[in-house]
């Protein structure tokens, strides 16, 4: 039986410091842009962005933005290693997937009308 892998959460004060940190950049930055509503569109946006920067920035910092971070870098990794189908193996296989589509419509349509004149017409002898 296999063992699973520990879940793993923050530990260390720093981290829960920088998290919180980055959670309060984040409503800051909404507050911010709805406090400055005298100001000109571009001055409030412009807050906006430098506060979420600066949010991103403090959760990159922490452990579990590293471990994201290590995740993407994982990711994508595996993804070149896959061997992706051709154009030709890609439209067979959609091909196969239409036509068995199409056997099963017409099996459950042929199932509900054969089910139908069983009970409708033979069981409860309403002719329509």
């Amino acid at each position: 039986m296999a063992t699973s892998a520990p879940v793993e959460t923050v530990s260390t004060p720093a981290d829960k410091a920088k998290l919180a940190a980055a959670a309060l950049l984040v409503v800051g930055a909404v507050a911010a842009f709805y406090l400055l509503g005298q100001q000109d569109m571009w001055m409030r946006v412009l807050a906006l962005l430098a506060l979420l920067a600066a949010a991103v920035g403090a959760f990159f910092a922490s452990e579990s933005g590293r471990q994201l971070i290590a995740f993407g870098r994982d990711s994508s990794r595996e993804v070149r290693k896959v061997v992706w189908p051709t154009r030709k193996e890609a439209m067979q296989m959609t091909g196969y997937v239409f036509a068995f589509v199409v056997v099963m419509a017409l099996f459950l349509w042929l199932t509900d009308k054969t089910l139908e004149w069983v009970l409708y017409d033979l069981v409860l002898g309403w002719k329509r």
